[in-house]
């Protein structure tokens, strides 16, 4: 009689690693689509103008989900810690493609046409904030940037944070009317936020 594998063994038939490529490899799908689609001429009457919001919201929700995967394992018992390091990368990477459409793409390296939106359009600035905090947490995630930096890694890290309140910022007031998706957003955020700074004897007492 064949004996049955343990659960064991099923779980290890993918290594950590291979799980973290797998799951950053699949959640670039929406960006493979939205470009294939835009080439495609299949994306809207603006195609640029749908890829570069789409790949801003992602890079919103990746950032939010990473921030997120402590408060779950402490509050609710979901352990995804092992993804939180491609959830991270994958906020970067839909930064980068969010830039890269707005730089290249959209206004095609015009530095005349770059300056005068940043002269007049605060929202980018807090938008290029962002995005050079999410480069400087994606060149030191690896193991090697871990232990080079020893102590100063969680403090730095620490400044996803801050780049989570600058992509709130920008995503408001990017708009020039009103939105509700952004305060939506900005709301869930102030709760991932608050319950990362919940002590751990507070949360002991709950």
């Amino acid at each position: 009689m064949s004996s049955i594998p343990s659960p064991r063994r099923r779980r290890s038939r993918f290594s950590p690693v291979t799980r973290q490529v797998l799951l950053y490899l699949f959640f670039l799908l929406p960006a493979a689509m939205d470009i294939a689609q835009g080439m495609a001429g299949t994306l809207g009457p603006n195609p640029t103008s749908a890829c570069l919001h789409d790949f801003g919201r992602y890079a919103f929700r990746f950032l939010l989900v990473s921030l997120a995967v402590t408060p779950l394992k402490r509050f609710v018992g979901v352990d995804i810690m092992l993804y939180r390091r491609p959830l991270g990368l994958l906020a970067f990477t839909y930064a980068a493609l969010h830039v890269f459409f707005y730089v290249v793409v959209a206004r095609h390296l015009d530095t005349h046409i770059l300056w005068q939106d940043f002269s007049s359009r605060p929202f980018l600035t807090f938008g290029v904030l962002t995005f050079l905090i999410l480069a400087a947490l994606a060149s030191t995630s690896t193991r090697r940037a871990i232990r080079a930096l020893g102590r100063k890694w969680s403090p730095l890290h620490k400044l996803a944070y801050l780049a989570m309140i600058f992509a709130c910022i920008h995503y408001i007031i990017a708009f020039k009317t009103w939105h509700v998706e952004p305060f939506i957003y900005t709301v869930i955020a102030i709760c991932v936020l608050a319950l990362r700074m919940v002590p751990r004897s507070a949360r002991r007492k709950v």
